[in-house]
C-alpha cells in the first residue's frame, strides 16, 4: 500500500511538471513575442520571456509554501524559457507581424498554468476554493507581468475573458477532485474549456462590461476584443 502511494505521489508530481513546463514553454513564447513586436533586443526579449513564463509559477509556490520556487530552483524552468526566447529571437522577422498569434499562445499558456496552479494548490491541501483562486490568481500573472514590462495594460484589465478563462479551468479542476475523478482527464478538460472560453474571445470580440462612454453595458473590451471582421487601420498597431 505504501510503495502504491509513493507510485501515485511520483506520478502526480511528474504530471505537475510536464503542465508547469509546457506552460513555460508556450508563455516564454508570448512574452518574447511581445518583446520581438516592441523592437527589443535578445536581453529584453530573453528578460520577457522568462517573466512571462515565471511569474505566476513564483507567485503560486511562495504562497503556498513550496520554496524555493520551482522556477528558480530547477534548471530545467530556465532552460526552457531561454530557448523559447532565442527561437523566437531567431525568427524575430516574421514575428514583429504577427498579433493574433500572440493572443493564441497566450491563452495555450494560461490553460497550462490555471491546471497547474490549482493541481498543486490541491496537492499542498489548500481549502478547495482558495485553491480555484490561486489558479486563476498565478495563471494570469505570467501575462500581466509580461504586459506591465512593455507599459501596456494587461489583458485581465481591458474586459477581455482572460481571468474568466483561467477561473473557469481551475474551478473544473478543484470540482473534479472534490468528487474524486482522474486526474489527467479532468485536467485536459479544464485546459480544453480555458481555450475555449479564449479562443471565442479572441474570434468573436467577447468580453466583460467596461467603464466608458459606450455605457456600462459595453461587451467591448478595447483593442484585442472587437466584432467578427472588424479591423484595424493601416499601421494603426505598428507602434505597439
Amino acid at each position: 500500500m505504501a510503495t502504491s502511494d509513493l507510485m501515485a505521489k511520483q506520478a502526480l508530481q511528474d504530471f505537475l511538471l510536464i503542465l508547469d513546463l509546457g506552460g513555460t514553454f508556450v508563455f516564454a513564447i508570448s512574452g518574447a513575442m511581445v518583446g520581438v513586436r516592441q523592437r527589443l533586443d535578445i536581453f529584453g526579449v530573453l528578460v520577457l520571456s522568462f517573466a512571462a513564463s515565471s511569474a505566476g509559477g513564483l507567485a503560486r509556490d511562495l504562497l503556498i509554501g513550496a520554496v524555493p520556487p520551482a522556477a528558480i530552483s530547477d534548471w530545467r524552468y530556465f532552460a526552457v524559457a531561454m530557448a523559447a526566447g532565442l527561437l523566437t529571437f531567431l525568427w524575430s522577422s516574421p514575428v514583429s507581424k504577427l498579433h493574433i498569434q500572440i493572443l493564441l499562445f497566450d491563452a495555450v499558456g494560461l490553460a497550462f498554468f490555471a491546471v497547474s496552479d490549482a493541481e498543486k494548490a490541491l496537492a499542498f491541501r489548500l481549502n478547495p476554493l482558495m485553491a480555484a483562486l490561486l489558479g486563476m490568481l498565478t495563471g494570469i500573472g505570467g501575462g500581466m507581468t509580461r504586459d506591465l514590462l512593455v507599459a501596456q495594460t494587461p489583458s485581465v484589465l481591458k474586459g477581455d475573458l482572460y481571468a474568466v478563462a483561467a477561473l473557469g479551468a481551475a474551478g473544473v479542476v478543484v470540482f473534479g477532485n472534490v468528487l474524486g475523478w482522474p486526474v489527467v482527464p479532468v485536467a485536459a478538460g479544464a485546459g480544453l474549456l480555458c481555450l475555449g472560453i479564449r479562443f471565442l474571445a479572441i474570434w468573436r470580440g467577447w468580453g466583460l462590461p467596461v467603464a466608458g462612454p459606450a455605457g456600462v453595458g459595453s461587451a467591448m473590451a478595447g483593442p484585442d476584443a472587437r466584432p467578427p471582421g472588424q479591423r484595424d487601420p493601416p499601421g494603426a498597431r505598428g507602434t505597439e
